[in-house]
């Protein structure tokens, strides 16, 4: 095994060449021990040899987020195949003072599901078990890994759908969507899933199974202990099992692509959407056009929807109702006043699903897109909707030509995507974009994370959206569940406090 000095030095060096938040430079913990070869003939005991990767290929795979952004050194990736494997490896981590990673299908943008050193990855893949479907009341009950598109394809088969829907549902896990609190597409509609959770099963550092694996709908039992591991990011406990609420699949989606002159126009459509297509509105998502431009420069077979003239903002609308016609025509009477009313100066709805497809594959593909530039800088912010496109344009003023500034996001939800595309990474172009993102986030009372959490990128920044009385409050919590801190270290909260 690598000593703590070579694997110091490995994290510091790769801490340089990453980018965003990711260069604070944090030291390993000399609390954590070193994996040993009794610990990997322990691990092999309890998960067998196939449970128990050593092989540098597959290590290499998990060490490292989707984006090439986040590196770590782990040694040692475990396969637990059930909830009483998962017990015992964290057992037997705490004893020992193993540091751990639990990871999902590691689509994360913050680097919180993989190591920043030697950190032992636990990984929920095969736990994808269905364990049960109540198809009166639409509440599935599974196991952690299961990956959101199998998900989705199920219930739908049942007449029901998820309500959460993201663009990494091919590869992203539910129990990672749950400890990060995934927002995503349909948030609008059926809202976080802080209400759309039933219940958890959550294994402890100290191996303690808790079971609040409940499908009830109402249950004023005492503290409702399940929202705090909703988006906790594993730093509280490993989720294993989890039930969910699932909305009943309705029969006509329409989807609308429009064109907006100016920032304003869309703040007000949005208005105007709530107002006057209200029940059946089911995403309401906005774009400028260097989003729209980047897509069709690196996005296969996508068309642009509107290709006669280049307009500043275009907004996708879908509506989901259980007529189709009626929905149609709404819709077609909204696009119309909203044109009428210099809302929109040009727009479209989707003819058939293929076209609808393409409208979701532009905004959906623009982070997949951003990242074959080469460096992206990507920040997730709340902040209120008359202000969320200023810092764009800010940044815009800040880097001149040294970097494209994109805007896009969640405009129903107030939440705002800004990616930073630059040639490469470099720390000149990052002392423009940081602490200032943070700063003008704070100052407009906005959140630095709406969705996408704090892994070890924004560990250190809470302080800009949450009171240091806040923050003291959440470390208490975290060292009355895992005092030994084996819990996805150096992620979520700042050192400082812990």
């Amino acid at each position: 095994m690598n000593s703590q000095a070579a694997l110091a030095n490995m994290a510091s060096e790769v801490q340089k060449r990453t980018f965003g938040s990711a260069a604070t430079h944090i030291q390993r913990n000399p609390a954590y021990s070193e994996l040993n070869s009794d610990d990997v003939s322990y691990f092999k005991s309890i998960l067998g040899d196939n449970g128990v990767v050593q092989d540098e290929d597959r290590i290499a795979v998990a060490n490292v987020d989707w984006m090439g952004k986040y590196r770590g050194a782990s040694q040692l990736l475990l396969l637990p195949k059930n909830t009483t494997e998962v017990s015992k490896i964290l057992s037997y981590c705490n004893t020992r003072r193993l540091a751990v990673v639990p990871q999902g299908g590691n689509t994360g943008l913050v680097g919180g599901s993989v190591p920043v050193y030697d950190e032992v990855i636990v990984s929920l893949a095969g736990m994808d078990k269905i364990i049960s479907f109540d198809n009166v009341n639409g509440i599935l009950t599974s196991e952690a890994g299961c990956v959101l598109e199998n998900l989705s394809t199920f219930v739908e088969n049942e007449g029901f759908i998820m309500p959460l829907d993201l663009g990494a549902k091919g590869s992203c896990q539910i129990g990672g969507n749950i400890s990060t609190n995934a927002g995503g597409l349909r948030f609008i509609r059926y809202g976080s899933l802080h209400g759309n959770v039933l219940g958890l099963e959550v294994v402890l550092a100290d191996g303690t199974i808790l079971d609040m694996l409940t499908t009830l709908r109402k249950d004023n039992t005492g503290y409702d202990l399940k929202h705090l591991f909703i988006g906790s990011e594993g730093s509280l406990g490993v989720v294993t099992k989890i039930s969910v609420l699932t909305p009943a699949k309705l029969p006509a989606t329409n989807v609308a692509f429009l064109s907006c002159n100016d920032y304003t126009s869309c703040q007000k459509l949005l208005l105007a959407a709530r107002r006057n297509l209200g029940e059946i509105l089911s995403a309401f998502e906005f774009m400028d056009h260097h989003c729209i431009d980047l897509a069709m420069r690196h996005l296969e077979g996508v068309q642009n929807p509107l290709p006669a003239s280049q307009y500043k903002f275009y907004v996708l609308i879908e509506t989901t109702g259980s007529d189709e016609s009626y929905d149609k025509t709404k819709l077609e009477a909204f696009l119309l006043r909203s044109m009428e009313d210099g809302l929109v100066s040009d727009g479209v709805i989707a003819q058939d699903i293929s076209q609808a497809s393409n409208f979701w594959r532009i905004r959906e593909g623009i982070s997949e897109a951003s990242v074959k530039v080469g460096a992206v800088y990507k920040y997730d912010l709340s902040i209120p909707v008359e202000k969320l496109y200023d810092i764009v344009e800010e940044m815009r003023c800040r880097l001149g030509d040294n970097a494209e500034v994109l805007g896009y996001g969640h405009l129903g939800d107030g939440n705002l995507h800004l990616n930073i595309l630059s040639s490469k990474y470099d720390d000149s172009t990052l002392a423009q974009i940081e602490p200032f993102v943070y700063e003008w986030t704070s100052s407009q009372r906005g959140s630095i994370s709406a969705e996408h959490g704090l892994g070890l990128m924004k560990a250190e920044k809470i302080h800009y959206s949450k009171s240091p009385e806040a923050v003291q409050l959440m470390a208490s919590i975290k060292k009355l569940l895992d005092p030994n801190s084996i819990l996805n270290p150096y992620k979520v909260l700042p050192q400082s406090v812990l």
